[in-house]
């Protein structure tokens, strides 16, 4: 555990406790925990000595796909920040990440489809692979519906408008180990949907491509193909299930619902 001010913040892998070492004046070790030692305090003394550990951890190549972007660190949504991090750093640490995840639909002649994006090849995570029409990580000091509102504008075009018609429809979340580092995330979903002229256009270079596919196709490639980015998959997962597409009589129909709140 990563302990600050009594309350846990992160889960810290003992490979990386280990790299931790040589920063003996910020950190206090024990055979339990890592925590900050005591003299710092405060919100800006936790976040520059926060700062210059990851800067180094930067330096020697342990916290890749560096973004100039802050993220809050507290031990429970909403309770306000005991510091910022780097959002690079943020596995590292095993600090819980918040996102927001907006599901682009179309009720169209035929049915239901989805606007599926397939992520820049550019991006440091999961380039290359499907996700939502809009998803982005919340950073410091931007709210839930300010933040829908930022990433449909760059990710899609959508404006202001359009962007405060997406429904919030609650939240998936997990805690995985991957490359990075322990993902340790809760994901605010949303759905909008969309008029059947609408052409999400990225702003921001982050999606390569969109596609509008019928729900077959989505199920088919969640379900067969893997190609979605792994938290994406959730999200979509889970609108398959709010709307009816996964039947309530399919066998794993529980362990999949209770699957999306780990």
């Amino acid at each position: 555990p990563f302990m600050v001010d009594g309350q846990t913040v992160g889960q810290i892998a003992v490979g990386a406790a280990v790299e931790l070492a040589d920063f003996g004046e910020v950190f206090r070790f024990s055979p339990d925990e890592i925590s900050l030692q005591p003299h710092i305090q405060g919100f800006i003394g936790r976040t520059a000595a926060m700062a210059e550990v990851t800067g180094e951890l930067r330096d020697r190549g342990l916290i890749a796909g560096w973004r100039d972007e802050s993220y809050p660190v507290s031990s429970k949504f909403g309770e306000r920040a005991l510091f910022d991090m780097e959002r690079a750093a943020v596995p590292f640490f095993g600090v819980r990440g918040y996102g927001v995840h907006i599901n682009g639909w179309v009720d169209g002649e035929d049915g239901p489809c989805m606007w599926i994006g397939r992520r820049s090849l550019t991006k440091p995570t999961g380039p290359g692979l499907l996700d939502q029409m809009v998803a982005g990580g919340l950073p410091s000091g931007v709210g839930l519906m300010e933040n829908v509102i930022k990433e449909c504008q760059e990710e899609a075009g959508i404006g202001e408008d359009l962007a405060r018609q997406a429904t919030p429809v609650g939240t998936v979340s997990y805690i995985t180990a991957r490359e990075e580092g322990l993902r340790h995330d809760v994901l605010f979903n949303y759905d909008l949907q969309v008029p059947s002229d609408f052409q999400p256009v990225n702003e921001d270079g982050e999606v390569a491509e969109f596609m509008l596919w019928p729900i077959a196709r989505v199920l088919e490639e969640v379900g067969d193909r893997k190609e979605f980015k792994f938290n994406a998959a959730l999200v979509v997962i889970d609108f398959l299930v709010r709307h009816g597409f996964v039947e309530p009589d399919q066998p794993d129909y529980a362990e999949i619902v209770s699957g999306l709140h780990r």
